[in-house]
């Protein structure tokens, strides 16, 4: 089933939404210190907004790995947009694995905070990107 513009366009426009709230979320995570609620926080924020690129531009976004690859594929290695963000999407989704699912594995505030910035930055160009 392929999507309308105008279904396409609410989707994005609703992920968006969704990457900012759960940006926000992160924020008040990382006010009360804590530091896997905010790694799992921003990881989904920077998720949301990927999926939003990526039904933007027409592709298909079917698991984790898959938004992943394709963000690589088509943002990344084309210059669109810059390295670091395929690497903060990268780390915090594997410190987002290991607070969530690892009982001996603690993260730290500086998992977090020097990613919070770029995340937000991360957040921004891609809602530049998909402004219609």
């Amino acid at each position: 089933m392929s999507l309308s513009d105008e279904e396409r366009r609410i989707i994005v426009q609703l992920e968006l939404e969704k990457a900012y709230r759960t940006y926000d979320a992160a924020q008040l995570m990382i006010v009360n210190e804590h530091w896997e609620s905010a790694a799992n926080r921003l990881y989904y924020a920077l998720f949301h907004a990927v999926t939003a690129l990526l039904i933007h531009d027409g592709h298909k976004v079917t698991s984790h790995k898959g938004s992943h690859a394709l963000f690589g594929l088509h943002y990344i290695k084309t210059g669109k947009l810059p390295r670091l963000y395929s690497s903060i999407y990268q780390k915090l989704e594997a410190i987002r694995d290991e607070g969530d699912y690892n009982w001996a594995y603690s993260v730290s505030s500086d998992d977090i905070l020097e990613k919070v910035t770029p995340s937000k930055e991360m957040i921004d160009a891609i809602a530049a990107m998909v402004k219609d």
